[in-house]
């Protein structure tokens, strides 16, 4: 029989449990549509795309660069910024330790990789293997030596798809504290007990 008290003690402790606050909250703003159909926060990067540029710049402030991917009537997309970016932790998390830059799956804009070549968005994607949308394209703190390196090879870790709130923001904590340098993102869990 479960009395009140046993219903307190369960409640505190499902509090207590990592990610019990991650729940669709008040984040600091809600998603906008642009022209281009892409969901846009007030905090994603707004940028002349020289990534070599944006990657410095990020690190000058701290940061970490990262690039998702988005497309037009995503329902996945859609739900990465009304229920991830929702939750005020995931939200508050990315927006104070990355610079996010948003790209279009199938986008024209013009984007300048680190190895100077000048591609539209849908081939900058398609130079990099990016298939799904939405996905995160994880870059290293410096773009000292990235030119000369395979596309691929220039990333830290990338997310093929949509994840859930609590992995979610687990792989923007992998990137942050350099998890990648010691193993994959699978084994930094299993150590972190997740």
């Amino acid at each position: 029989m479960i009395d009140r008290r046993r219903m307190i003690l369960a409640g505190t402790a499902a509090a207590l449990l990592p990610g019990a606050a991650l729940h669709p909250g008040t984040a600091q703003a809600a998603p906008e549509l642009d022209e281009s159909g892409l969901y846009q926060l007030p905090w994603f990067l707004d940028s002349f795309l020289e990534l070599g540029e944006d990657l410095t710049a990020a690190t000058r402030e701290g940061k970490r660069f990262v690039i998702l991917w988005g497309l037009k009537g995503c329902p996945y997309c859609k739900e990465l910024h009304t229920v991830n970016f929702a939750v005020p932790e995931i939200e508050t998390y990315v927006r104070e330790n990355f610079v996010l830059l948003h790209l279009n799956h199938i986008g024209a804009r013009e984007v300048t990789d680190f190895d100077g070549a000048k591609l539209g968005e849908k081939a900058f994607g398609e130079k990099y293997g990016i298939r799904f949308t939405p996905s995160l394209q994880f870059f290293p703190e410096t773009a000292d030596g990235l030119a000369g390196k395979a596309p691929l090879a220039r990333e830290v870790a990338r997310v093929p798809g949509y994840m859930k709130p609590e992995p979610f923001l687990a792989m923007f904590r992998f990137v942050r504290e350099k998890g990648y340098e010691a193993g994959s993102f699978q084994d930094w869990l299993k150590k972190r007990g997740a």
